[in-house]
Order: structure tokens, then C-alpha cells, then sequence
């Protein structure tokens, strides 16, 4: 047989209820839950306030990584576009020119980006450990630093450009494939250098989020090139030096106005102006900016 605690008298002389028999009531083995009108149930108001507070912080969050990653993403996206823009209007010259154009695009090109965007990322990490330590005069100096560092990079690069016809005779591509990409390749090294600044300069403005400018200039000057490659090609008939011209033109738009932001007082705390202080200390953004390259490439 089971048997139960033994419970003191419900009713005192009063004829009360005493508090202490409420006390010594055995827990609840269920609990009711609260129901709405619609027999629905209805959270506790903590948990309902705790809820809606996560959402706003998850929303808050987004705009945040929005509000860095949309430039980004806009920036990459018009950069990307002008090539292949380029490539649709000197495919129109031809299946020889189209395959030169392809092989550069693929081959050099991607080649030299990786290694450079690799390099460039050396300027994220550094100007953004600066901003965070509120060092912003060493923004502008490490910004310096690694356009010494890429500069040297991209002339020990140059040589795929100029030889370019005798590499891919190398690589046994057609004797006349050969010809014309040799020819074609020249036209890319402004190119180079364009990926060179562009893409240090958008990382230095995005560790103090600053890139937006960085977005809208792009989009601007992929529009920009579609309408002067029309130009060019269309209406002027320069084939392909017209189409590699407006690459160019259009490209260093980009650079030339990020150039005017930054040195035209729109960064008044991160830079300071061109300084010998870059010169010094290179070697660990030169050890930066090359494990970095060669991880991305």
C-alpha cells in the first residue's frame, strides 16, 4: 500500500486555513500553460520580449554586414563586368581575336589578379587592426606601404604581358593565336596597375567604413565602359585598340576618383599625406602581403 506525508489540520481554531499547510504541499506535477482567445498558446511575456530582442539585434547585425559586404560585392561585380563587356565587343572581330582575348583574360590576367588581391589584403588586416587601436594616422602610412610592396610585385610581373606571344607559343597554342594575344596582352598592363590601387584603396576605405563610395563609382564606371566600348567600337570603328581603350579609360575613372576622395580631405584622420615614413619597416608588410598573395593565388 502507498502512503501519503502526513498533512497538519487544514483549519485551525479560527476555523482558517493556516499559510503552513501551503508549504507543505508536494510540487505541482503539471503545469498549465497560457492559452489566448483563439485556444492558441501564448509565451510569457519574458520570453516574448527576449525573442523580439534577438530579432532586433540579428537585425542590426545584418545592416552592419550589409552595409560593408554590398559595396564589396558591387565593387567585384563591376570590375568583373567590364572585362567580360570588352570580351563581347572584341568577339566581334573575330574567333581568333575572341580566343587571344579568352587566354589573356584567363591565364595572365586571373594570374596576376590572384597574386595582387592576395597582396592587397595585407591592407585590410593592417588598416583595420590600426582603426580598431584608434591609430588613424598609421592608416594612410600602411595604405603607402603596400603600393610600395604591389608596385614592386607588379613590375617583377610585367614580363607575362610584354612576352606574352612567346609564352603561349610555349603553352603550343597556334603559331597566329600567338600573334594577336601578344598583341592584345600590351593593353592590359594599365590594367594591372588599375587592379594595383583600386583594390588597396577600397580596402582602406572599407576598414573605416568608408567603401560605399567605392560601390557607386563602380557601377558608374561599368556603365560608363558600356557606352564608350559602343562608342569606340560600334560607332568609331577602333576594333580592338578602341575596346582595350575604353577598359582602360573606364578603369582608371574608378582609380582617379578614389584618388580625389582620399586625398581631397574626405579621410581627414587616416591620411596625412604622402610621407617617408613608408619607406620604413616594409618587411613585415612585405611578409604580409606575400603569404597572402600566394594563399589567395
Amino acid at each position: 500500500m502507498c502512503s501519503f506525508p502526513q498533512l497538519s489540520s487544514p483549519k485551525d481554531s479560527s476555523g482558517l486555513i493556516p499559510p503552513t499547510f501551503f508549504s507543505q504541499l508536494p510540487p505541482p506535477i503539471f503545469q498549465y500553460r497560457i492559452m489566448d482567445s483563439n485556444n492558441e498558446e501564448r509565451l510569457p511575456s519574458s520570453e516574448v520580449e527576449g525573442k523580439n530582442a534577438l530579432k532586433g539585434r540579428i537585425w542590426e547585425e545584418s545592416k552592419k554586414t550589409l552595409r560593408i559586404a554590398f559595396p564589396t560585392m558591387l565593387f567585384r561585380v563591376a570590375s568583373f563586368g567590364m572585362a567580360v563587356v570588352t570580351q563581347l565587343f572584341v568577339g566581334h572581330f573575330g574567333q581568333i581575336e575572341l580566343v587571344a582575348y579568352a587566354l589573356i583574360q584567363t591565364i595572365l590576367v586571373l594570374f596576376v589578379s590572384g597574386i595582387l588581391q592576395g597582396m592587397s589584403s595585407a591592407t585590410e588586416t593592417l588598416c583595420g587592426q590600426a582603426f580598431g587601436a584608434k591609430q588613424y594616422h598609421m592608416m594612410g602610412i600602411y595604405l603607402q606601404r603596400t603600393w610600395i610592396v604591389n608596385l614592386i610585385a607588379a613590375k617583377i610581373m610585367l614580363p607575362l604581358f610584354i612576352f606574352a606571344t612567346p609564352i603561349f607559343r610555349l603553352l603550343g597554342q597556334a603559331e597566329e593565336i600567338s600573334t594577336v594575344a601578344g598583341k592584345i596582352s600590351l593593353w592590359f598592363i594599365p590594367y594591372v596597375y588599375y587592379l594595383l590601387f583600386s583594390r588597396t584603396i577600397q580596402r582602406y576605405l572599407q576598414a573605416q567604413l568608408k567603401n560605399m563610395v567605392v560601390g557607386w563609382l563602380s557601377a558608374f564606371s561599368f556603365v560608363f565602359h558600356v557606352l564608350l566600348s559602343w562608342i569606340f567600337v560600334s560607332k568609331l570603328k577602333l576594333g580592338i585598340p578602341g575596346a582595350m581603350s575604353a577598359l582602360n579609360i573606364s578603369s582608371w575613372l574608378v582609380v582617379i576618383a578614389q584618388f580625389v576622395y582620399v586625398l581631397g580631405g574626405w579621410c581627414p584622420e587616416t591620411w596625412k599625406g604622402f610621407t617617408t615614413a613608408a619607406f620604413a619597416n616594409l618587411l613585415p608588410v612585405i611578409k604580409l602581403s606575400i603569404s597572402s598573395g600566394v594563399m589567395l593565388w
